[in-house]
């Protein structure tokens, strides 16, 4: 079969494109990449991290992008990343557990925002929750790095040629540093890719300075607002590509070492003997073999004057005592300016594309959410699967609140993240939560206030904790609890709980932080309409079934008995009386002197005798139990228009059809229509008029907004055609049945005296 699909390769992919599920294109997607994922390459010990205070190793794994698409996870709030905007981009090197059928799982976690952007959901002057933000951005005014122009003009080493070590270094010319600095200058301008820029800045730089190392590390800051320095080019040498630089990470404390001081404090330093400075710390140097002797290290500013990179360099290679003199400072400073226009456009760019990223998640989640609104258990299991996949918590429980009680809840929704990850529908609902979960949703409920604790075994500060002080042995720890409204500030129909934030670094749990917070107040807004409208859904479901079981009930009791049905076939099978000897064809006609039997005998002939029967091949025994099942709906104690008045209208409409010889200039639907109408026009009458109906508020002023009693009868007459046993029109085409009722409709409403005379 394989070889036969190989032959028929338009077959094959029109095959994969009708059939393949989502699933099958994510596995199909994370092998593909899987399998051109490049090996890592060994770096070499001379080519590994210097810093003092760094591990050699990344503390945490920082998220990057590779050549081949592939994301690495990590904290990439470190990072400055290029924009991904594919929301299920496949994460490397091991592909996504199986999500549960139906919900999807995301490739993107709430990690990636984990640094200071602009809150998602505001209030506006009124207190009303929305995501419109009128908070303008500051103009960012254009940076001008004063001592480069200066550099670029001629004002290096007195306009002439430098040579950057008085040891015999290749010298660089003034015309081609300026011509090498405009190009940076292109550069600069016209991309955004952080590690590229900077790394052939640093090679510039090699020409100036001749250091044996360079090192780029950026700013960090986390949605807690705790700073951290993260490298971002390692070991930048002559002779070194990108990919070789930038392939480590590492790491570092705010204020630790030589670079978190000078990132700490915005000082340059320039230390001639490493060994000597207390702040540097030899274990890298004990590692690699490689020995660190003189360093310069420089702070990136924006144009804010904040510390947004450091960037250092490693053992002069000559010059005097092999330390760098403050020409080389000053050269290092001069080409970081660039550096600080890099960092701080690609931070603005990075800013600007979460932001879209994010907005993307929440417009993801809005379409999830409404592209189901019919059940109320997929809706919610959707949700908590969507929610702990991005947040990364070991569990989500979602509690429906109970109009009808305010100290409980309808329902419970629980789902754990294994049960995620493994693919298992083991989703659980009215399940047997924890009592303390219970009542820090219940907590949450009352107060409309979003509850985030670090430690609940450490939390003393609710009732209920204190009726429980050996709480060591509670698998929750931390905690994040949040209302779920119906779109009014007032109105909580739920709240969603997470427990456990994951933490990918240790394996273990840690607290959820202001950017959880954020997104999951995001995400309730549209569970709470979603939910809302899911349960008045389920409640229009309802009504519709009640409907339907009432209808069903009406029309039973409302169409005439079997027995009766029966006696009238009988008789007419044995005898109609014929128009003249009932009078029917008079204008003067009076029905005084007829039975009830005689009326429903009357009406037969009226419809034989204009060719009804037999044009439409009506039923005769449906013909007579419709005739019994119209004069049955109307009211014997109305004292007009009851059957006897039906009977008289439709009388006076066959006399104008064949007496008044107008059957010849009206079609065969149009008499059938108007001899429905006429026995239909008046079905289960009130005896009172519209405005009565209108002003004694009666039921059925709120259902039509002008001729109540008229749109009443009307669908009477509806009702009682579409009963079985009743189908009189079931001979007809779609079309006709269609043309049929628009003429019936339009009859009957006619008879409204408001709109008789038009």
């Amino acid at each position: 079969m394989e070889a036969w699909l190989d032959d028929h390769f338009e077959f094959s992919h029109s095959y994969f494109t009708r059939k393949a599920s989502r699933e099958m294109v994510n596995d199909w997607f994370a092998e593909r990449v899987h399998a051109i994922q490049p090996s890592t390459k060994e770096i070499p010990p001379t080519q590994r991290a210097h810093q003092p205070s760094a591990d050699p190793f990344p503390l945490a794994p920082t998220s990057t992008t590779t050549t081949t698409g592939c994301s690495i996870s990590g904290p990439s709030s470190a990072t400055i990343l290029p924009p991904v905007l594919n929301l299920h981009d496949t994460r490397c090197p091991s592909p996504a557990p199986s999500p549960i059928p139906g919900t999807p799982t995301r490739k993107i976690s709430a990690s990636e925002f984990d640094r200071p952007l602009r809150p998602i959901v505001v209030k506006d002057s009124e207190g009303t929750v929305t995501f419109l933000s009128d908070t303008d951005r500051e103009p960012v005014p254009v940076l001008v790095p004063v001592r480069a122009a200066a550099m670029a003009e001629g004002d290096s080493g007195g306009g002439g040629t430098r040579d950057p070590c008085s040891h015999g270094g290749s010298g660089v010319r003034g015309g081609d540093h300026c011509a090498r600095l405009l190009e940076l200058v292109k550069d600069v301008s016209s991309h955004l890719d952080v590690t590229a820029l900077c790394h052939k800045i640093f090679l510039h730089i090699n020409e100036l300075i001749a250091a044996d190392r360079y090192s780029l590390f950026l700013v960090g800051e986390d949605s807690s607002n705790t700073k951290f320095v993260v490298s971002r080019l390692f070991d930048v040498a002559e002779g070194s590509t990108l990919e070789e630089s930038s392939s480590s990470c590492i790491r570092l404390e705010w204020n630790k070492g030589i670079v978190g001081h000078v990132a700490a404090t915005g000082q340059p330093l320039n230390i001639k003997n490493a060994y000597e400075d207390p702040r540097f710390n030899a274990e890298v140097d004990l590692i690699t073999g490689y020995k660190t002797e003189s360093i310069l290290c420089l702070p990136i500013k924006n144009h804010r004057e904040e510390v947004v990179g450091v960037a250092q360099a490693i053992n002069k290679k000559c010059g005097e005592n092999g330390a760098f003199t403050e020409q080389d400072e000053k050269d290092f400073s001069s080409y970081l300016a660039f550096s600080g226009i890099v960092l701080h456009n690609a931070q603005l760019y990075e800013t600007s594309q979460l932001e879209i990223r994010r907005n993307q998640v929440l417009l993801d989640l809005a379409s999830l959410i409404f592209e189901e609104q019919q059940s109320l258990e997929v809706l919610v299991r959707k949700i908590a699967g969507t929610i702990l996949s991005f947040m990364q918590a070991q569990a989500c429980t979602v509690f429906i609140a109970d109009e009808d009680s305010m100290n409980s809840f309808s329902s419970v929704f629980h789902m754990c993240y294994e049960e995620l990850c493994e693919g298992l529908d083991t989703y659980k609902r009215d399940c047997d939560v924890n009592q303390i979960n219970y009542m820090y949703a219940q907590y949450v409920k009352n107060t409309v206030q979003l509850l985030n604790i670090a430690d609940i075994t450490k939390e003393n500060c609710f009732p209920w904790t204190s009726e429980n002080p050996d709480r060591s042995s509670n698998q929750i720890k931390s905690l994040l609890c949040t209302p779920i409204r119906n779109g009014k500030k007032d109105k909580v129909i739920g709240v969603c709980q997470l427990v456990n934030k994951m933490d990918e670094a240790s394996g273990g749990v840690k607290a959820f932080n202001r950017n959880d917070e954020q997104f999951l107040e995001a995400f309730t807004i549209f569970c709470g309409l979603g939910i809302q409208n899911t349960q008045m859904y389920e409640t229009v479901e309802r009504a519709m079934a009640k409907q339907e079981v009432t209808l069903e009930v009406l029309s039973y009791h409302a169409s005439a008995a079997a027995e009766e049905t029966r006696a009238l076939q009988v008789t007419a099978a044995a005898t109609v009386p014929s128009a003249q000897s009932l009078r029917l064809l008079d204008f003067s006609f009076s029905d005084f002197e007829l039975s009830d039997m005689e009326t429903t005998l009357g009406t037969v002939r009226m419809f034989v005798d204009l060719n009804l029967v037999q044009n439409f091949q009506m039923k005769y025994t449906s013909l007579c139990q419709w005739i019994l099942s119209v004069k049955k709906n109307y009211r014997k104690n109305v004292a007009y228009h009851n059957w006897r008045h039906a009977f008289n209208t439709a009388q006076c409409m066959f006399a104008v059809l064949k007496s008044g010889r107008l059957q010849g200039k009206m079609s065969e639907l149009e008499a059938l229509a108007l001899m429905i109408a006429t026995l239909s026009h008046d079905l289960d009458h009130r005896g009172v008029n519209n405005s009565y109906i209108q002003r004694s508020d009666h039921p059925l002023a709120h259902l039509y907004c002008h001729s109540m009693m008229e749109h009443h009868h009307f669908d009477q007459c509806l009702m009682i055609l579409n009963s079985p046993g009743n189908q009189i029109l079931s001979g007809l085409s779609l079309d006709e049945y269609k043309a049929t009722l628009k003429m019936i409709e339009r009859a009957i409403l006619a008879t409204d005296l408001a709109l008789y005379m038009k």
